[in-house]
């Protein structure tokens, strides 16, 4: 069934299994689904959520079961199936942990492919790009679907998110510590998701997708590229091209919905699902072209989106954003940082925007992201014993859906 603009919604969030003595990650998933169904499976039907196992074998995904319209519960879902999970984890002295990185995990050592459904796809990926980074095994994100009818609706929607991705991980960033050293990125997932497939550069592009606004377009310029690329390494023909495209917004024509993937996991459900609101409400206003029109949206060459957005995966909501141009696209004057550019997108949408998921927002907003979160109360001390003490209290965030306060 096809859906128009807005009118549902699909979140996936994925979190990471960690021993509660150890802290290192813990490749059990299959063991947390034997636990549940009593058998070895990739996907688990738990009513209005799913579980299912991803590349690795440490990180599970829990994802609404079929588009839904009710965002305003949502999160409450999302909480009590991690509560579920958690419960059967704790014979195994394991536990789920937010964020989109572990700050300890060393992959090239501990990083395990999942062995099961799907393990010959997975395998094929790992001998093409070599899964033992950061890139593939320590990066935990929440994905956004939004929905398109037809190619009108497509070419709208498209280039909204074309638009809104460069500054969406000002709101979302949350991946600051690799190896227990500060990278320099608060959305380290991002910089090390930007050369993850450097072995074919198709698949990934330039992380905003191309100025594409039609389906016969796509496929000439994202889909068919990456076909060709990927043809010599894929003998068994096993791939397909949604799934290859690794853009930070992907269409998926199989079942008519643009997938944004630019979004860290947060703290809590609450907070994912407040940024998900926040995003759907501002690409609504895009949309609308109250503020700038579809063809103004169009022109965006995806260069000049990339550069701000690589500025914006550094620096999250601290970034200066100094190109005029697209600080025009939202009516807003010069030299605004990314942090005050949402300030002000929310305050056009907040009627939009239920108090309960305003509330979490107005945190943010005035905390900073889960990034700037961590950083503070690390305070420059990175030793090991600060490190489990701060991420066991992200856990308890994520146990009791609350938000994390420094």
């Amino acid at each position: 069934m096809s859906y128009h603009l807005f009118e549902v919604f699909g979140i996936e969030l994925e979190y990471m299994l960690v021993n509660k003595t150890s802290l290192k990650v813990a490749p059990i998933v299959d063991e947390l689904m034997i636990s549940k169904t009593g058998a070895i499976t990739s996907d688990v039907d738990n009513g209005k959520i799913e579980w299912s196992n991803e590349l690795v074998a440490h990180v599970v995904e829990l994802k609404t079961n079929g588009p839904t319209a009710d965002l305003e519960n949502l999160d409450l879902l999302f909480a009590e199936n991690i509560r579920e999970i958690n419960e059967l984890l704790e014979p195994l002295n394991t536990t789920l942990w937010p964020t989109a990185s572990h700050p300890l995990m060393n992959p090239e050592t501990e990083m395990k492919l999942w062995q099961h459904s799907y393990s010959k796809i997975y395998a094929l990926y790992n001998r093409i790009f070599d899964c033992r980074g950061h890139g593939w095994s320590n990066v935990q994100s929440m994905h956004l679907n939004l929905p398109f009818f037809d190619d009108i609706e497509f070419g709208k929607l498209h280039a909204a998110v074309r638009i809104l991705l460069p500054i969406i991980p000002a709101l979302s960033a949350s991946s600051p510590i690799f190896e227990g050293k500060n990278t320099g990125f608060k959305d380290a997932r991002m910089n090390v998701y930007k050369t993850n497939q450097k072995e074919i550069p198709e698949m990934t592009g330039k992380v905003i997708p191309e100025q594409v606004f039609n389906k016969e377009d796509y496929f000439k310029r994202i889909f068919e590229p990456i076909n060709k690329a990927i043809k010599p390494h894929d003998i068994e023909h096993i791939l397909d091209h949604h799934f290859l495209n690794s853009r930070g917004a992907i269409a998926r024509f199989d079942r008519n919905a643009i997938e944004i993937r630019v979004i860290d996991i947060q703290e809590c459900p609450k907070a994912d699902v407040a940024i998900a609101v926040l995003v759907i409400e501002v690409l609504k206003l895009l949309v609308s072209q109250e503020l700038v029109t579809l063809e103004d949206q169009k022109t965006w060459h995806e260069d000049d989106l990339f550069e701000i957005f690589n500025e914006v995966i550094r620096d999250a909501e601290t970034t200066l954003i100094t190109n005029d141009s697209y600080l025009n696209l939202f009516d807003v004057g010069k030299n605004c940082s990314a942090g005050m550019l949402w300030a002000i997108l929310y305050e056009r949408v907040k009627e939009e925007i239920s108090e309960k998921h305003r509330d979490t927002l107005e945190f943010i907003l005035k905390n900073g992201s889960l990034a700037t979160r961590i950083l503070n109360s690390l305070d420059g001390d990175f030793s090991e014993g600060k490190f489990q003490k701060l991420y066991s209290n992200l856990g308890k965030c994520l146990l009791e859906n609350t938000l994390f306060k420094p």
